[in-house]
């Protein structure tokens, strides 16, 4: 094995204190008092960035658990990013791959991490919502609805988008909680709770950019076995526009283009 230079030592060393210092030996050639301001100025910082994008989850665990968990996020995880608005993401991967859960931990822990950082990643994202070819009062069900990328289909065991300190459910719906969440024309962030029926026609809008809503609304009645098509086909093209008003469906490409 290779000989490290003493300065990559002497960092690996600060580095691995001020992830844990109560278990790693503290520099020697540094003022404890300077050390602990730089230590406790890290930890702070990240502490405080992780509690704005996961505030409920802050709120429901408390001071005491919320600050064990960054810190075993510190001990634990290796960060593949330098940039701030991805931290949460780290911090998500954390908790699916490396934490191990605890007695005192909600059930719902995970899945409320993963609302709270869509909704972050919705409202950071670049993408785009001037789909090329898209008309936003184009023919619904003759067209081809296009479904805006700042629309995320989501599904969870419990009802994430209403847990709070007052409602913390111990067990999971007894049916899966189906939910939008997406960019609103003014930036804002908003969710949706939709059946599985929506969530299907928004699935199959989004593998099949190419399909109509009719055929859409056909596939759908198909799988429904519904004895009366027309009645599908109907109640979805109201549905389609109720969609493109909340700007979860931008518009419609025609056929042809």
């Amino acid at each position: 094995m290779v000989d490290q230079p003493e300065f990559v030592r002497h960092q690996l060393e600060l580095a691995n204190y001020l992830r844990d210092p109560d278990h790693r030996p503290s520099p020697s050639d540094i003022e404890p008092r300077r050390l602990a301001i730089y230590r406790d100025l890290i930890f702070n910082n990240v502490e405080s960035l992780l509690a704005g994008n996961f505030p409920v989850t802050r709120n429901i665990l408390g001071e005491e658990a919320w600050r064990a968990i960054i810190r075993d996020f510190f001990i634990r995880h290796r960060a593949t990013t330098p940039l701030f608005l991805e931290l949460a993401q780290e911090f998500l991967e954390y908790l699916q791959d490396e934490r191990e859960e605890t007695p005192r931990d909600p059930p719902f822990l995970l899945e409320l991490c993963h609302y709270e950082w869509v909704e972050l990643a919705v409202h950071t994202s670049d993408e785009k919502t001037n789909a090329d070819g898209a008309d936003p009062n184009g023919d619904l069900l003759h067209g081809c609805p296009i479904v805006s990328p700042l629309a995320w289909n989501l599904s969870y065991r419990f009802p994430v988008h209403r847990i709070s300190p007052d409602f913390q459910p111990s067990e999971p719906d007894p049916e899966p909680i189906h939910l939008v969440v997406y960019r609103n024309r003014q930036d804002g962030i908003e969710f949706l709770e939709i059946n599985a029926v929506t969530q299907r026609l928004l699935q199959l809008l989004q593998e099949n950019p190419d399909w109509t809503g009719l055929r859409v609304m056909t596939r759908i009645s198909e799988e429904l076995q519904h004895p009366r098509p027309k009645q599908v086909i109907t109640a979805g093209n109201q549905l389609l526009d109720d969609l493109r008003d909340r700007n979860i469906i931008l518009g419609a490409r025609r056929l042809d283009t």
